[in-house]
Formats: structure tokens, C-alpha cells, sequence
């Protein structure tokens, strides 16, 4: 009893690992099934070809016996003829005897022709089935692969998908806080180029204002300008009437 369950258990795991190699390849499989009803047919055409061999020994062991047959039956009909009935009749007799066997060997013949055909007929079946086989396989395999390729190819557009939840779109998003912080550097940079431009400029005025004054005193010391009237001022009052 005990035995009984360990070897239960133990044709657990083989089924168990069998069935682990029938679906880890099943096309491999497949071929492997195929390439041994390849090797039967194969011994299947051996023993036809054997068979018939048979059969031809028996079609000519009867077509010398029809030949034997007809010498026979001709010696008979010769002594016959010449009035030796003796004689005759032993040849009558075996001719007689032959004729018994070769309608054994005739039924015999039929037998085995009879057997070769449908042996034949079932070898041929074979043929065509196996090569129908074979066809399904190269069409399973080949839907196999592309079904796979077709696969991968889905897989592959999931993964190039730049949505946030994938690794494409987080490494986007890093990628476009890399822009911006870029952006912002040289932004920040051309505002602080910026800064103090007014102030420069009122101080270049003031230098060139100033420049102007020493310039204009300088042409009075030399003469060379004539110093510029004060504007008049109005009279305040009614206009007088001459």
C-alpha cells in the first residue's frame, strides 16, 4: 500500500514535469511528434515493401505452376492421342494435383494482394496526413511567431508611452525640470543685467552736464564765448499808453 502511494506520487511529478516540456515548446513538441510517425511510416514502408516482396514470390510460384499446368496437360493430351492411356493418365493426375495447388496458392494470392492494398492504401492515407501535419505546424509556428512578435511590439508601445505613470514619462518630466530650471538661470541672469542701468546712465549724464559747465567756463575765461543774457523780466502793472 505504502508502495502504491509512492509511486502514485512519483507519477505525479513526472506527469507534472511532462506536461512542464509539452507546454514550454509546443511547437518543438509537435515536430518531435511528427518526426516519430515520420520514423513509423518509415519501418511501415519497410515491412510493406517486405510484404510485397511475398507477394510476387507467390505470383510467380503460381504462374510456373499454370506453366507446369499447361506442359501437363499438353504431354497428357500427346499420350492420349498415341493411345497410351498409362501414361496419360499419370500426367493427367498430376495436372490434377497441381491444379489443387495452385488454387490454394490463387486464394493465398489474393489474400495477400488484398492485404498489400489496403496496407498500401492506409501508408498513403498516412502520406497525406503527415504532410498536412507538417503544413499545420509551419502555419502554427509561423502564428506563433508573429502572435509573439505582435506581443512584443504591444509591450514595446506601452512602454514608449509618455504618460506620467511610465518610466518615459517620469524621465520627461525630469527632463523638463531640467529645461526649466535652465530657463530660469538665464532669465534670472538677464534681469540682473539689467539692474542699475538707470543709474549709470543718470550718472553719464551728470558727468557730461558737468563736462559742459567747465567747458562753457573755460570759453568765458578765454573769451571765446560771450556769456549768455539773463532773460528780461515782465513789469508787473496796467501797460502804459504812449
Amino acid at each position: 500500500m505504502i508502495f502504491g502511494k509512492v509511486w502514485g506520487a512519483l507519477r505525479a511529478q513526472f506527469n507534472k514535469l511532462a506536461n512542464f516540456f509539452w507546454e514550454a515548446d509546443p511547437i518543438a513538441q509537435m515536430r518531435y511528434e511528427y518526426d516519430r510517425s515520420v520514423e513509423q511510416m518509415k519501418e511501415g514502408r519497410e515491412g510493406l515493401e517486405l510484404y510485397r516482396g511475398l507477394v510476387e514470390r507467390v505470383t510467380r510460384q503460381v504462374r510456373e505452376e499454370q506453366r507446369r499446368i499447361a506442359q501437363l496437360e499438353a504431354q497428357a493430351k500427346a499420350y492420349l492421342k498415341a493411345g497410351d492411356r498409362d501414361t496419360a493418365g499419370k500426367f493427367a493426375l498430376e495436372m490434377e494435383k497441381l491444379r489443387g495447388d495452385i488454387r490454394q496458392n490463387e486464394e493465398q494470392l489474393a489474400m495477400h494482394e488484398q492485404a498489400y492494398n489496403n496496407n498500401l492504401l492506409k501508408i498513403q492515407h498516412a502520406g497525406k496526413k503527415l504532410a498536412d501535419v507538417r503544413s499545420r505546424i509551419n502555419k502554427h509556428e509561423a502564428e506563433l511567431k508573429m502572435s509573439e512578435a505582435e506581443a512584443e511590439v504591444a509591450k514595446l508601445a506601452e512602454q514608449f508611452d509618455f504618460n506620467v505613470t511610465t518610466d518615459f514619462g517620469q524621465l520627461e518630466t525630469v527632463l523638463n525640470e531640467r529645461i526649466d530650471k535652465n530657463r530660469a538661470k538665464v532669465r534670472v541672469s538677464a534681469d540682473m543685467s539689467t539692474k542699475g542701468i538707470a543709474d549709470i546712465q543718470a550718472e553719464q549724464n551728470m558727468e557730461q552736464n558737468m563736462a559742459e559747465d567747465a567747458l562753457r567756463k573755460l570759453e568765458s575765461e578765454m573769451g571765446l564765448a560771450t556769456p549768455q543774457a539773463a532773460p528780461a523780466q515782465k513789469e508787473l502793472g496796467p501797460a502804459q499808453s504812449n
